[in-house]
């Protein structure tokens, strides 16, 4: 229904888009006289300018539904920017990773700053992710299942990994958010944090795990962690 009703307002987008343009040919015009340039260039400019930008904010929008409407993957776009950003940090990226009969993870992420665990979840685009009173909520819903889950998965994956490897580890869960709009109140905000979760866009994951390191690893625990993690973690799919 999103889909068909995107497709249906194709039209009416187009008209206001022309509006916005005609909006910014006045716009290059005035600034034209102001500043002594060619009113024609200027105006013609500004008007296209203004078209582009409203026609790729638009594009951008439906796109970033994609996961949500079963088009993309969000585990397939999130492994994609964390092993783009990471590498290159020494990090070192697994994707699909199960404790038999207990717990199973979209990522695990395991570089100098420590070990995490990645989550891919979609909501529709109007939905509120936020935090009250120390609470996760999805809309009107609350959230806690879905924190307390990845709070136990990663404590599961810490249990065997420290356990197989000899290296004590603590797994911090994140959730990329695919959809819906994250917010602290009344402000939108680039992560919400709850009930030892926190949420935050794909793109914003790796940024995340770069800046707030809780471990220090050297080369060779990383090593050897990846190692057994590839070993003893159950592959899913």
């Amino acid at each position: 229904m999103y889909e068909q009703n995107w497709h249906k307002e194709a039209r009416e987008r187009w008209k206001a888009r022309g509006l916005k343009a005609v909006g910014g040919v006045a716009a290059g015009v005035a600034l034209a006289y102001r500043f002594g340039l060619s009113p024609v260039v200027s105006g013609l400019v500004l008007g296209l300018l203004v078209g582009a930008a409203d026609l790729a904010w638009s594009w951008w929008s439906f796109r970033s539904t994609a996961v949500w409407r079963g088009r993309r993957r969000g585990e397939a776009v999130t492994g994609r920017l964390l092993r783009r950003r990471l590498r290159r940090h020494g990090y070192q990226v697994l994707d699909g990773r199960a404790v038999p009969g207990q717990a199973s993870i979209d990522h695990l992420v395991i570089g100098p700053g420590g070990v995490w665990v990645v989550d891919n979840e979609a909501w529709d685009p109007e939905t509120e992710i936020a935090t009250y009173g120390g609470r996760l909520f999805f809309g009107e819903k609350y959230g806690s299942k879905e924190a307390k889950a990845l709070v136990e998965a990663a404590g599961a994956l810490a249990g065997v990994l420290g356990r197989e490897a000899g290296v004590p580890v603590t797994i911090e869960p994140l959730l990329a958010v695919h959809g819906g709009q994250l917010v602290h109140g009344t402000e939108r905000r680039r992560s919400v944090t709850a009930e030892g979760v926190t949420l935050l866009r794909p793109r914003h994951v790796a940024s995340w795990i770069l800046g707030t390191p809780h471990q220090r690893l050297d080369g060779s625990q990383v090593e050897l962690l990846a190692r057994t993690a590839a070993r003893v973690l159950r592959r899913m799919g």
